[in-house]
């Protein structure tokens, strides 16, 4: 993969950056967390450091069309914030106007373009489209590992068209993620929750033959425990979950006690904020109720492995974390992680913005921006993104 270091001569030249700054917004015009865009910032200096002149190119939410709620222009306004210097909006993606724009850069500044979603043939991967984008710039730079999953002109067809390197952040992402994967510290622990089986069934098969000991918490121990015969109320548990979880529990690994289940639960009669928790000290849990922690016995079993591993990986929540009274499972896991001596590796998504809440992150090795990047990537596939850097 190549990256900065491989890239000659930068100063004046025009650099397409492909960032993720798709950012929850507060309803109020403003960014309401902006984590991903701090990530991208060492990249960004560099660049700027360079004499690079910066055009940067990103998507926000999934619009239809050209939603003004999903414009790029709050995004601008905090980079700007964070950077102490003006980062232009351009009115569009494509066109005379971004062109002009981006002829106006002096080498250092900065032009944001408008949300790349805007245009239909990003996520077609239009050949048209990443013509007209690689005309802005002499060369392109990825730094959304959160995006590098998709074959989009913003991550592929571009990139085909200009000399180009991984940024800062996509090069710290591959590069952990592989480790993890390829040549961890021992013992290797791999905690997995969430909410389906099937989502994330061929990452718990690899981590069955890889990894020392797999802890599985959250809404997919359900089809464990029920293909186990326990009772799982009206817990999430569908019939093909529970299928492909018993056909998990019949490797040999699993067979080997690699495969932990929770021991205890913590139930309610709905998914609420309001509704009394009910620990269960085992693993049935009764009609008319669902399953939503691991209960404190679980905790500390886990807790106990993670305080003992080499390395550590986790994904997925232990419960309905966001509810108060359900946090405690999912709170448990992140304060062992935070305490253990090993490499702990957070892989992005609901686990991420978790030890975030917590105010844990800067205690983690590493927390990963991209949730599906990075089970695609510990999974072993080639992310288009990723293999277009070559």
């Amino acid at each position: 993969m190549r990256t900065l270091q491989d890239l000659e001569v930068l100063s004046g030249k025009r650099v397409l950056v492909r960032v993720d700054f798709n950012v929850p917004l507060d309803g109020q015009g403003n960014v309401a967390d902006d984590m991903r865009i701090r990530e991208t910032l060492p990249t960004l200096h560099e660049l700027m450091r360079r004499g690079a002149r910066l055009v940067l190119v990103s998507h926000l939410g999934r619009p239809r069309g050209r939603e003004p709620e999903y414009s790029l222009a709050p995004v601008a306004e905090r980079l700007s914030a964070l950077l102490d210097k003006k980062v232009k909006l351009a009115p569009g993606v494509v066109g005379e106007a971004v062109t002009n724009l981006v002829d106006e850069l002096r080498p250092g500044e900065l032009l944001l373009l408008e949300n790349v979603r805007f245009e239909a043939g990003e996520t077609k991967n239009d050949p048209e489209l990443a013509a007209r984008l690689a005309a802005l710039a002499d060369v392109y730079v990825n730094d959304a590992f959160g995006v590098c999953h998709r074959t989009h002109v913003s991550t592929v067809g571009v990139a085909r068209l200009l000399p180009h390197a991984a940024g800062l952040l996509v090069q710290r992402e591959v590069e952990t993620l592989r480790e993890i994967t390829e040549n961890p510290p021992r013992p290797l622990v791999a905690i997995l929750g969430g909410s389906k089986v099937s989502e994330k069934i061929k990452v718990i098969e690899r981590f069955l033959r890889i990894a020392d000991a797999v802890l599985i918490g959250g809404a997919m121990s359900f089809p464990f425990l029920a293909a186990q015969g326990h009772g799982v109320g009206i817990s999430l548990c569908s019939d093909d979950d529970a299928e492909l979880a018993a056909g998990l529990l019949a490797m040999p690994e699993a067979k080997a006690g690699q495969l932990l289940l929770p021991v205890d639960l913590v139930a309610a009669e709905s998914f609420s904020a309001d509704t009394a928790p009910v620990g269960i000290d085992g693993l049935d849990v009764p009609d008319g109720m669902m399953g939503l922690d691991i209960g404190p016995r679980t905790v500390a079993r886990y807790a106990a492995c993670i305080a003992e591993a080499g390395s550590v990986f986790w994904n997925g929540p232990m419960g309905a974390f966001e509810l108060v009274p359900f946090a405690a499972g999912t709170r448990g896991v992140a304060d062992a992680m935070a305490a253990a001596p090993g490499i702990t590796v957070v892989g992005g998504g609901d686990s991420a913005a978790a030890v975030h809440q917590f105010g844990l992150a800067a205690r983690m090795t590493h927390v990963s921006t991209g949730g599906g990047a990075a089970l695609e990537l510990i999974e072993g596939r080639q992310l288009p993104g990723i293999e277009v850097l070559s």
